[in-house]
């Protein structure tokens, strides 16, 4: 009988873990400003950061089944904003191609998606496919949504 209360515990906390996990999954978490290093700040001008407005950064790979669709969400939501005064970049970087952004960026899974403002400060990081109403709002104050 203790095994199989052991066992229902068990069943019980993974299902809540489970869930906390997935409940996060996609969604834009503010992220702390980063100290300016000059290895990450001449790693992120390379990718095209911090030149020309805000941008959405998606690292990716052939591999990567879900990427797919993280490409397809921020294309749409890049798209839709494009007529704004500072429309949003869309730039995808492949992880195999490029460690050493991802590295500096503490990417640890795919997909992951950041989210940077005109002066290339990381604003939002996302794990997972991001869901396109969370990216929209992440992205609406910084391509000057007042005037959109």
């Amino acid at each position: 009988m203790t095994e199989i209360t052991i066992l229902i515990v068990v069943l019980i906390v993974a299902a809540g873990i489970g869930l906390f996990v997935r409940r996060r999954d996609g969604r834009a978490r503010p992220t702390a400003a980063a100290a300016t290093d000059t290895r990450r700040t001449e790693l992120l001008t390379a990718a095209g950061i911090g030149t020309a407005g805000p941008a959405v950064l998606h690292f990716s790979a052939e591999w990567c089944g879900p990427c797919a669709a993280v490409r397809r969400v921020v294309s749409g939501v890049t798209a839709d904003l494009a007529d704004r005064p500072q429309p949003p970049r869309d730039i995808e970087i492949d992880i195999d191609a490029e460690p050493a952004l991802a590295r500096e960026l503490n990417v640890l899974s795919l997909p992951t998606t950041f989210v940077f403002d005109a002066a290339g400060r990381e604003r939002f990081r996302i794990s997972g496919v991001p869901k396109t109403a969370d990216l929209r709002s992440a992205l609406d104050p910084l391509t000057g949504a007042d005037q959109g």
